[in-house]
């Protein structure tokens, strides 16, 4: 009995640990070897775990306006870069520099840079500021 009770929580912590570090793959998502470039509206930021997602109003490329979502780091990865939930506001106007989703119709962009227009604040040229 004994026998089967450490043999049921050895598997159970094994099946735990895997899970538990389990994470997806970009490049299933985007398209690691193209960039995308997109300016906008600022209309909502999630400042969150385990990635943050900014959304934008800006245009495709048949000049209509679509909301983009992108893909930004973690609450804890940005933080340590000086970025907060205070960072980015409704109404700023951004320039959102990218990898493209494989679905197009998804309007979807895995953050490689960011540059705010009123301060010209920016995210995405430094060592280290990275999505990961």
């Amino acid at each position: 009995m004994k026998l089967r009770l450490v043999l049921a929580t050895l598997a159970l912590a094994v099946f735990c640990t895997g899970t538990v570090q389990a994470h997806h793959s970009f490049a299933a998502t985007y398209f690691e070897d193209r960039t995308i470039q997109i300016e906008g509206k600022l209309v909502q930021f999630m400042f969150r775990n385990p990635h943050s997602f900014i959304h934008v109003d800006a245009k495709d490329d048949k000049g209509k306006v679509q909301r983009w979502a992108i893909e930004w780091g973690g609450a804890s990865q940005l933080g340590s870069q000086g970025v907060s939930n205070e960072t980015l506001k409704y109404g700023d106007e951004v320039t959102i520099i990218g990898n493209p989703g494989r679905v197009a119709d998804d309007y979807r962009i895995r953050m490689i840079s960011l540059r705010r227009k009123s301060d010209n604040f920016g995210w995405g040229q430094r060592p280290g500021e990275v999505v990961n």
